[in-house]
């Protein structure tokens, strides 16, 4: 799969560790949010729906997957 025509996002939090994964979106495909591990940009990318991506924030910011990073 091509990623050139997808515009990526890295959360600001990441910092310099470069331990973060990047979110990322095609202009002429709206139904789709990417999702690649940063440090390996030529890697696999996963393919998720806006509603799956939603619902996965909502929980995240509802501390639902807190007790992974410990």
């Amino acid at each position: 799969m091509s990623t050139d025509r997808i515009t990526w996002v890295k959360a600001a939090a990441s910092g310099s560790s470069g331990d973060c994964v990047e979110l990322g979106s095609d202009a002429s495909d709206t139904t789709v949010i990417y999702l690649r591990d940063s440090k390996n940009k030529q890697g696999p990318v996963l393919r998720f729906t806006r509603s799956e991506i939603a619902s996965f924030i909502d929980a995240a910011k509802r501390n639902e997957f807190d007790h992974l990073a410990h």
